[in-house]
C-alpha cells in the first residue's frame, strides 16, 4: 500500500454538529497522505519521469498530499459509498451538487448547501493532486508536494509553453497558466535562467494565425514597476506590453520539474487506503468508490483512465463508477514533464487522438486506439457517466467522443458508459442576474447564458448510483447523432443563428477546433518538444441542431428550453473591447431574451414569438415548466424533489428576463 500515513491534522464535528435528516450529524477530518511509490511497481508504470525522480533508501518515491474527508458520524447511518471529488485547483466545491453558493473567495470552508449530499449519507473525499496550488496553513487549497525530477538527470533537455491572452494591456504577467484569471491563483513556474539566450516569445493574432518571433532583446523575465522592468524570474515582461486579445506564447527551461502525473496517483491511492486498509478513518462502512471531477477535473479523470490506473497496486479496482463533467473531447497536461495541470486551450498533450472510449483508426494520422483500451486490458473498467455542456461542443472537441472519424457517422458508446449532453447550457451553471462579466475577469458581447442545469447533475450522480451498486442502468444516452439528424457544424449553426437580432455569434474563421499535433520526437515518452506542429486538416466540429428559437434539440433539454424565455447557447464571442474580435470567450455561453409583446419584436424584425404570443401569464408558464421538469422525471433524467428546484429557477430567469426586455423594449425607436 502506497499510503504509508494518514496524518490527521484535525478533527472535528462538521457545520458545529448540525444534523443532516436520518444520518444525522457529520465529521470532518484535515489530513496529510504521506505516498511511496515504487517506479518499478507494473500498476506504476507509464509515469512520465516517476523512474528518474528522486528516490530514498528503499527505491521508493516519496510525496504528501493534502486531505480532507467528510463522512455520517455513525458509520452505519451512511449509504456506504465513497464520493472522491478530484478538486479543481484546489478548491472543495460541493455547489454543483449541493447548490450551494457560487461566490466570494475560495475558502477551506465547504459550505452545505441545501445537504443533498449529506441527507443522503455519502462520505466525500478530496484529495491533493495538484502540483501547482499554492498551499498555506489556512488550507484555502488542497494540493500535492510533488516529487522532483532533479536537473542531472532531465534529458533530453525540454522547455514548458505558457500562453496567454489577456482581456486588457499588461506590461508583465506571471509566469503560470492565466486562462482562467485569477480564479487559479497558481504557483509561479519560474525560469532556471532569466539570461536564457535560448527563451522564445511568440505573438499571434487568433488561435491558428501565423505566429511572429518577438526579438528577445524586446521582451525578459521581469515584472514592471512603476514603468521599468525589474528583473523576475516568475515573471515576463515586454516592451510596449502585451496586448489584448493577442495571443503569447513563451518558450523556457523551467528551474523545476515535478512528477505531475504524481497527482494521479495520489487520487488512486487515497481512494484505495480509504476503501480497503483497516487503519482507514472510513474502514468497514465503504462498499462502493466513485471518483467525480469536473472541467479540468474531468479531463484530468478521462486522463486517468486512458493511462489505465483504476487498480492499486494490489491489482484491486478503485473506482466502480466515474461521473466526468465538462471534459468534452479532451484530455490534459497531467502525465508529461512540465505539465501544467490547468492547461485547457493550448494546442498539447490535452489534445491529442484517441477522443472516443472504443478503438477507432483516425484517418488523419493513421494512428488506432481508444481511450479506454489500457483499462479494458488492465481489467477494472469501471461504469461511466459523461456529462457535457453546449460550451465544450462549440469548442470543437465534444463530439469527438461520439464521432466515427472514417466515416464521419456516429460511433456508439460502450456498454459501461453513457454520456449526455445538457442542451443550450454553458461551461458553468448560469445564474441570475443577467451579466456580461465572467468570474474570470472576461466580458461577453451579450449577456451570459443564466440556466442552470445542477438538477440533471443531481440527478447522473444518483443514476451512477443505483448502476454501481444495484445494476439498475441508466437512462439511455442523449446527444447530437448523425443517425437522428439532431447535429450540424458549427458554421451552420452560426449562418442560422445570425438570422436573430441582436445575438451576437461567433466568426467562424477564429473558431478553435482540434487539429493532429505533432509533438517531437520524445512525445511517447510525454516529453514534447513544443510549439506543437499543427496539421493541415481539422477534425470535425459537430454541435447540436437548433429549433425555431434557436435553442438546441439534442441531449437533455430543461424546462428553460422546451419552455423558453430566451435563447440560450454554448457561445458568447469576446467584446470588442477585450480585442480577440470573433474569437469564442472561453467556456461562456449566451442568453437573449424574447421581446415582450408582438409589437415590440416586430420593431426589431425578431422572428422569435414574444413571450405574450407564448405565455398567457407567469402563472401559465410556470404552470408548463412544471409539466416538462414532471416529463424529465418520468425519464430518469431528473430527481422527484428537483421539480420544484427547476420551477423556482425559471421563475427566477422569467422575471430577469421580463426585466431586461422591458429595459430594452423601452429603448427601441417606435
Amino acid at each position: 500500500m502506497s499510503v504509508t500515513r494518514l496524518e490527521i491534522l484535525e478533527r472535528y464535528p462538521y457545520e458545529n454538529g448540525r444534523s443532516f435528516g436520518e444520518v444525522g450529524p457529520y465529521e470532518r477530518i484535515e489530513a496529510i497522505a504521506h505516498y511511496a511509490v515504487d517506479p518499478g511497481h507494473s500498476a506504476n508504470q507509464g509515469i512520465v519521469d516517476l523512474p528518474i525522480a528522486e528516490r530514498d533508501g528503499d527505491g521508493l518515491v516519496r510525496f504528501r498530499g493534502d486531505v480532507t474527508l467528510l463522512m455520517p458520524r455513525q458509520r452505519d447511518a451512511g449509504n456506504r459509498t465513497l464520493i472522491m471529488h478530484v478538486p479543481n485547483r484546489g478548491g472543495r466545491q460541493l455547489s454543483r451538487l449541493n447548490l450551494s453558493s457560487r461566490t466570494g473567495p475560495v475558502s477551506a470552508a465547504v459550505d452545505p448547501g441545501d445537504g443533498f449530499l449529506f441527507e443522503r449519507g455519502w462520505t466525500l473525499a478530496w484529495a491533493g493532486w495538484q502540483w501547482d496550488v499554492p498551499r498555506s496553513p489556512e488550507r484555502a487549497r488542497i494540493g500535492l508536494v510533488a516529487p522532483e525530477v532533479p536537473l542531472a538527470t532531465r534529458a533530453p533537455a525540454s522547455r514548458i509553453q505558457l500562453r496567454f491572452q489577456t482581456y486588457h494591456p499588461k506590461s508583465s504577467l506571471p509566469l503560470t497558466d492565466q486562462h482562467v484569471g485569477d480564479f487559479g491563483d497558481h504557483r509561479l513556474i519560474r525560469t532556471a535562467d532569466v539570461n536564457d539566450a535560448e527563451a522564445t516569445l511568440l505573438v499571434r493574432r487568433g488561435p491558428y494565425g501565423e505566429a511572429d518571433v518577438i526579438p528577445r532583446e524586446r521582451w525578459r523575465f521581469a515584472r514592471d514597476v512603476g514603468g521599468r522592468p525589474v528583473e523576475d524570474d516568475g515573471h515576463i515582461w515586454a516592451a510596449g506590453g502585451f496586448e489584448a486579445g493577442l495571443i503569447y506564447d513563451v518558450f523556457y527551461t523551467p528551474f523545476e520539474c515535478p512528477v505531475v502525473a504524481a497527482g494521479l496517483l495520489a487520487t488512486r491511492d487515497l481512494a484505495s487506503y480509504l476503501r480497503y486498509e483497516a487503519s482507514s478513518p472510513v474502514a468497514g462502512s465503504i462498499a462502493h468508490v466513485i471518483a467525480e471531477g469536473q472541467s479540468q477535473c474531468g479531463r484530468f479523470l478521462r486522463t486517468f483512465l486512458y493511462f489505465g490506473l483504476n487498480n492499486d497496486e494490489a491489482g484491486r479496482p478503485v473506482f466502480d463508477g466515474v461521473l466526468a463533467h465538462i471534459a468534452g473531447g479532451r484530455r490534459g497536461e497531467f502525465n508529461n514533464r512540465h505539465g501544467q495541470p490547468s492547461v485547457q486551450p493550448t494546442p498539447l498533450f490535452g489534445h491529442l487522438f484517441p477522443f472516443a472510449d472504443d478503438p477507432q483508426t483516425d484517418p488523419l494520422t493513421g494512428q488506432t486506439g481508444g481511450l479506454l483500451d489500457r483499462q479494458r486490458h488492465n481489467g477494472g473498467l469501471p461504469k461511466i457517466i459523461y456529462t457535457d455542456t453546449s460550451s465544450e461542443y462549440w469548442r470543437g472537441d465534444a463530439s469527438l467522443t461520439h464521432t466515427d472519424l472514417a466515416s464521419g457517422g456516429d460511433c456508439e458508446v460502450p456498454d459501461n458508459v453513457r454520456r449526455y449532453l445538457f442542451s443550450s447550457t454553458q461551461h458553468s451553471a448560469g445564474d441570475v442576474p443577467l451579466t456580461k462579466h465572467t468570474v474570470y475577469g472576461g466580458l461577453g458581447s451579450v449577456d451570459l447564458n443564466i440556466i442552470d442545469y445542477r438538477p440533471l447533475y443531481r440527478a447522473a450522480l444518483i443514476n451512477l448510483l443505483v448502476w454501481v451498486a444495484d445494476g439498475v442502468e441508466p437512462p439511455e444516452s442523449a446527444y447530437p447523432r448523425a443517425s437522428t439528424d439532431t447535429r450540424r457544424c458549427r458554421r451552420e449553426i452560426i449562418e442560422v443563428l445570425s438570422a436573430i437580432p441582436g445575438l451576437a455569434v461567433p466568426d467562424a474563421d477564429v473558431l478553435t477546433t482540434m487539429y493532429p499535433l505533432d509533438l517531437g520526437e520524445d512525445a511517447d515518452r510525454g516529453i514534447a518538444t513544443p510549439p506543437a506542429g499543427i496539421g493541415p486538416t481539422p477534425y470535425p466540429d459537430w454541435v447540436s441542431s437548433v429549433d425555431a428559437d434557436g435553442n438546441e434539440t439534442a441531449g437533455i433539454r430543461l424546462p428553460d428550453i422546451t419552455v423558453p424565455v430566451a435563447t440560450h447557447t454554448g457561445f458568447n464571442p469576446r467584446h470588442p473591447d477585450t480585442g480577440g474580435p470573433g474569437e469564442l470567450l472561453e467556456y461562456i455561453g449566451s442568453t437573449l431574451q424574447f421581446a415582450p409583446t408582438e409589437k415590440d419584436r416586430a420593431a426589431t424584425n425578431d422572428p422569435r414569438p414574444s413571450l405574450a404570443e407564448r405565455y398567457v401569464s407567469r402563472d401559465d408558464y410556470l404552470d408548463r415548466v412544471r409539466q416538462a421538469a414532471r416529463n424529465l422525471v418520468e425519464r430518469r433524467y431528473l430527481l422527484a424533489p428537483d421539480i420544484d428546484v427547476c420551477v423556482e429557477a425559471a421563475a427566477e430567469r422569467y422575471d430577469a428576463c421580463v426585466e431586461r426586455t422591458s429595459a430594452v423594449a423601452l429603448t427601441v425607436p417606435r
